[in-house]
């Protein structure tokens, strides 16, 4: 049977666990159901909002690490709760191709209107995902999940809707590979909740926590394995406060993601825009040729 592991110093009490998370006042999942909530003017703030995109952005590099991905080869991805792409964007950059699934067709309007080079498709994360098996070589999801355990019509049940999700997941997922979400948990029995669900669905893995005892860095990350169990990757950010947790790690402290990054280009640069047109050659895209003007920086005007 497979085991769901959760980081015992980050959810040793409910009281840290409440502590750590979004009031209910001010949850979205409490204001309307996803895709009331995410309506025209909410979604253009993921276009438009530099601290919202530089956050969303973050969490996407940090879920694409705990996937562990063979380096240098282009995976086939799963992007659940998709939004506007930004998420997308990163798994574009690091040259894998992507599908992305969202119930909000504001947010995927967005999408589309930024150009997006994954697959976009409209979908209820309850009614599962109707992909063929062993689709997917690993799936993330940035701040989505805990949808799920709202119950926005008479008849949701979230335990059957979560079951439902994560044995359709589990079957579109290629053996041995993971999923990675991204979550604000209400409280630890909404993670009992979700891990039960997932664990009855087949996968293995657990919670990661990151900084878990800071009260507005603290992410939770649960890591599912399909098939094939692996090691609980550790969590970022106690090292400072207890070297005696073995299963946390040292923490970069860099807030941009594009520092120190190896053999990659800066984004906008030259090089990063003629990979870009690059991938998009390649995906059967119209792009114009490149000449000696392609990403050549223009002086401002006054």
């Amino acid at each position: 049977m497979n085991m769901l592991q959760v980081n015992s110093s980050s959810l040793d009490t409910n009281t840290d666990t409440r502590t750590a998370m979004t009031s209910n006042c001010r949850r979205p999942e409490h204001t309307a159901p996803p895709d009331v909530f995410y309506n025209e003017v909410e979604a253009k703030k993921y276009s438009q909002n530099s601290r919202m995109i530089e956050i969303q952005t973050q969490m996407s590099e940090r879920a694409v690490e705990l996937l562990n991905l063979p380096e240098g080869q282009p995976c086939f991805l799963l992007d659940v709760g998709c939004g506007s792409g930004l998420s997308g964007d990163f798994l574009s950059e690091e040259g894998h191709y992507w599908v992305g699934v969202d119930i909000s067709t504001a947010m995927l309007d967005v999408a589309l209107d930024r150009e997006v080079e994954g697959d976009l498709l409209v979908g209820d994360m309850g009614h599962g995902m109707p992909f063929r098996p062993g689709t997917f070589d690993g799936c993330i999801s940035i701040s989505a999940l805990q949808w799920l355990c709202n119950a926005d019509k008479r008849s949701h049940s979230p335990p059957k809707r979560l079951y439902t999700f994560f044995s359709t997941l589990y079957s579109s997922l290629s053996r041995g590979s993971r999923a990675i979400f991204q979550l604000y948990p209400e409280n630890s029995e909404q993670l009992e909740l979700i891990t039960t669900q997932a664990m009855r669905a087949g996968f293995g893995g657990g919670m990661v926590v990151d900084y878990p005892n800071s009260s507005k860095a603290k992410k939770f990350f649960l890591c599912l394995f399909a098939g094939v169990t692996g090691s609980l990757p550790k969590g970022l950010g106690t090292e400072t406060s207890d070297r005696a947790v073995s299963n946390q790690v040292q923490y970069s402290g860099q807030r941009c993601r594009f520092k120190g990054m190896k053999g990659k280009s800066a984004k906008k640069g030259r090089d990063w825009i003629l990979e870009k047109k690059e991938r998009r050659r390649r995906q059967g895209r119209e792009v114009r040729a490149d000449t000696k003007y392609t990403a050549r920086q223009r002086k401002p005007h006054f």
